[in-house]
């Protein structure tokens, strides 16, 4: 096993001490596409919801409160349901125009892979700890919700460092439930060969540091990228911090 860099004041005793790996998850960790996920959510609730006269429209808490960190389509379904709203559930490969759940989950694909085609510059914190991580030997792996998670590494430059990573593709390949549940981590800490306990899991929704309090995970780091040191805290972080770098 390898030690981590030594902790800042803000950790906690042994956060870090005696792990082999740490997995990450992507959007909102690595790189600001949670944002770009915010606004995909919100343009596509804005055009659905017009056409609902009599629903409330969409407001910035529904992301935190109903979407962020769950499987895109779990995302759609928990939206609905805030809102009193069932949709027949549709084909996997629906059409995006359609009024399904399949179908409403594939638009907001379609936007969220327009905005990203531009590119996506990765949080330099995270890309400091992620490089001294790795020149302290330990493992690394992606484990995110999305299943546009290999397209978002390579667009950030970082797909060279993850030989491991557990997307909606794979997630949903394997049978495996998405967070708050904790089996996409633990799949990820098999592929790696490492038992979990070694592993520390690195989440900025609440839905991910559940999931990571909910296994037998080394730790679990949370990152306040929006939903609220206190929030994460009470969702099982062992620690939080605004930047990865302060664990430098």
């Amino acid at each position: 096993m390898t030690d981590l860099p030594n902790p800042s004041p803000v950790s906690t005793p042994n956060s870090w001490t005696g792990a082999s790996a740490v997995l990450f998850d992507l959007d909102g960790v690595l790189t600001p596409t949670a944002v770009v996920h915010e606004r995909a959510w919100q343009e596509l609730f804005d055009g659905y919801l017009e056409s609902q006269p009599g629903k409330a429209g969409y407001r910035e808490s529904d992301y935190f409160d109903h979407i962020d960190g769950k499987p895109r389509f779990d995302g759609v379904r928990d939206f609905l349901t805030s809102r009193g709203i069932t949709l027949p559930e549709g084909p996997t490969d629906d059409n995006p125009d359609h009024a399904t759940v399949q179908g409403l989950g594939n638009r907001k694909n379609k936007i969220f892979n327009d905005i990203v085609s531009a590119g996506v510059e990765p949080y330099t914190g995270s890309v400091r700890f992620l490089e001294a991580a790795l020149a302290r030997g330990l493992k690394v792996a992606v484990v995110s919700s999305s299943r546009n998670a290999p397209s978002v590494l390579r667009a950030a430059g970082l797909d060279v460092h993850f030989a491991v990573v557990v997307d909606g593709v794979v997630a949903a390949a394997e049978g495996l439930p998405g967070k708050p549940s904790p089996a996409t981590y633990d799949y990820a800490a098999r592929l790696l060969d490492l038992p979990s306990e070694e592993c520390v899991v690195v989440e900025d929704a609440v839905s991910g540091v559940q999931a990571g309090n909910a296994g037998s995970f080394h730790s679990v780091i949370g990152v306040d990228r929006g939903a609220g040191r206190q929030t994460l805290l009470d969702a099982g972080a062992t620690l939080v911090v605004n930047d990865l770098d302060e664990l430098l």
